[in-house]
């Protein structure tokens, strides 16, 4: 069975906000911390609460979001 490794790249965010309007379950918020390029990038507030769908990676204009598939290595 495959797990999911939810990304995101600060220092790209420019804090639009996009992603935190369009995920269905409500985990990520804006920051109150300011990133190296002066913005007040988005993170995960709730990651317990993420389903990986993928919506907060399409809506984001600077591609600073991934959600990768990691394979579980087999049993030995």
């Amino acid at each position: 069975m495959a797990t999911y490794h939810y990304t995101m790249d600060e220092d790209r965010c420019k804090g639009c906000g996009l992603c935190v309007t369009v995920c269905p379950k409500k985990v990520l918020e804006i920051s109150g911390k300011v990133n190296a390029k002066g913005y007040f990038p988005a993170y995960q507030a709730r990651p317990e609460d993420c389903v990986y769908c993928t919506t907060c990676c399409i809506m984001c204009p600077d591609v600073a979001i991934s959600i990768t598939e990691e394979e579980e290595a087999p049993a030995s």
